[in-house]
């Protein structure tokens, strides 16, 4: 078994686009999926917009029976798992269960199951379930049920990193393979897009509060002031580079780098560590600088934190050194969905040699980023970073790129 794991399918849901090509479709016309909240009357709170899958019917694609133990974001998660393994071609009932995981991220998901048991006690015979325990549900039931339903019994876990999980769950789902596991479904798909969970995310004090759609999300932008929250993610179907090969799969890419690092303590003086997670990344990819084609940034639109990223990537990179995109400025942040979705998007730019554009934004002189604005960019593209940040200091960084013939 070799060194080498690569991507050989790709599930897709997101607020531009439901399943991959309608998202690529979105993503490289720069189509947003930002609008106001449609899941429950948000009319009266501070924030108004965010990004939610469009046209997600689960009976569509899900038997009956699943409805009543699985929440919104669930069914989201076991549709994509479905098409991630339809798209590497894989059936696991074919499969040796044993040679076959899931690992997944989570960040802000099981609000809804909450949510919902709340609303339950307060109905004549509701019974109550706790916060407590309907978190520790959610953080299980992803992998849970997607490991249920797909019959895997090989390695399992759920990261929990904030944003930073969904590269965080892929760099775990590699040392498995590693380790000698054939194939791991991984990535994240989540969301809190419900009155507690956007209670919750209000009090973090960084959603934007516009109401206009093209304006509210704009990282690197002067008018940057928080960002809009989203719902859906991406899994990814991981697999040892030669197993792929004999069994004849298409590849879509290499995940040849990572790197994780937590920020220093607040006040401590010491630099944010966003730089050094880039700078292992590509040490680890075996490139240098100058060889890496795009950056696909974490894009937090607050200011402080957008000035962390542009020095990282200037220092790393150098002024203007690097094509720049922020295509999560069409879909909102997803919470741990949103890493996972930026790398299916760096895996299809190497595809289809193209980097998507970064809508609405018109950046900051001051960061000297080569931010790809407006219109796409055809390019070639054989190597891509994707950058991620979670609240409380987690920052992670992983290198894609075209997979050796």
């Amino acid at each position: 078994m070799s060194t080498s794991v690569v991507v050989t399918g790709l599930g897709v849901t997101a607020p531009n686009g439901l399943g991959t090509d309608a998202y690529w479709a979105a993503t490289r016309s720069g189509t947003s999926g930002i609008e106001p909240v449609k899941r429950f009357d948000a009319s009266e709170y501070p924030a108004v917009l965010a990004g939610e899958v469009p046209g997600f019917v689960a009976e569509d694609y899900l038997p009956s029976r699943l409805m009543p133990q699985t929440d919104h974001m669930t069914r989201l998660a076991l549709v994509a798992a479905d098409w991630a393994l339809a798209d590497a071609g894989v059936q696991p009932s074919e499969w040796p269960a044993f040679d076959m995981g899931v690992i997944t991220a989570s960040s802000s998901g099981g609000f809804e199951f909450g949510q919902n048991e709340l609303q339950a006690l307060w109905s004549k015979g509701g019974q109550y379930v706790s916060a407590y325990q309907s978190f520790a549900w959610f953080y299980a039931v992803n992998t849970g049920q997607i490991s249920i339903r797909t019959g895997m019994k090989g390695p399992s876990g759920v990261v929990v990193s904030d944003q930073a999980g969904g590269l965080d769950a892929v760099a775990q789902a590699r040392r498995q393979i590693r380790k000698g596991s054939r194939l791991i479904v991984t990535g994240g798909v989540d969301g809190s897009i419900c009155p507690w969970g956007w209670a919750a995310q209000l009090a973090g004090g960084r959603l934007s509060t516009s109401a206009d759609p093209d304006r509210a999300y704009l990282p690197f932008d002067p008018g940057a002031s928080g960002h809009v929250p989203g719902e859906g993610g991406a899994l990814v179907i991981l697999e040892d580079a030669d197993s792929a090969r004999e069994r004849g799969a298409r590849v879509y890419g290499e995940v040849a780098g990572y790197g994780a690092t937590f920020d220093p303590k607040p006040g401590s003086g010491r630099e944010p560590g966003l730089r050094r997670a880039i700078e292992i990344a590509l040490d680890e990819a075996g490139l240098e600088p100058g060889e890496l084609d795009v950056v696909f940034a974490d894009a937090a639109a607050v200011p402080e934190l957008d000035r962390v990223e542009a020095e990282a990537i200037r220092a790393v990179f150098g002024p203007h050194g690097v094509p720049v995109t922020a295509p999560k400025t069409m879909t909102g942040r997803l919470l741990s969905g949103a890493a996972s979705l930026d790398l299916a998007a760096a895996l299809l730019s190497i595809r289809d040699g193209v980097v998507p554009p970064t809508t609405n934004v018109s950046p900051l002189p001051e960061y000297e980023l080569d931010l790809v604005v407006g219109e796409p960019r055809v390019t070639d593209v054989g190597s891509a970073l994707v950058l991620a940040r979670g609240e409380g200091g987690f920052n992670s960084a992983m290198v894609v790129r075209k997979a050796a013939d």
